[in-house]
């Protein structure tokens, strides 16, 4: 059996990739806002003890049609 585990999900979409993939736009700075608000919400909600991950989910829009690509365990 699994563990149970709460998820955090940061959505970023790309038309093109012109300015890189939209998983790359998580950057150092990014991921660091994603990890303070992380914990501010577990410690608000008195969940400090739970399995927590961060995934990153990127949407390519092109022409009407999309393409969705789950990376696990970003941070």
């Amino acid at each position: 059996m699994e563990q149970k585990e709460l998820v955090f999900i940061e959505v970023k979409t790309r038309t093109n990739i012109s300015y890189g993939k939209p998983a790359e736009a998580v950057n150092h700075n990014k991921q660091k806002h994603l990890i303070k608000t992380v914990e501010y919400y577990l410690y608000s909600r008195k969940l400090e003890n739970e399995f927590v991950r961060i995934d990153v989910i990127e949407i390519y829009l092109y022409h009407h049609k999309y393409k969705v690509n789950h990376i696990k365990q970003i941070i």
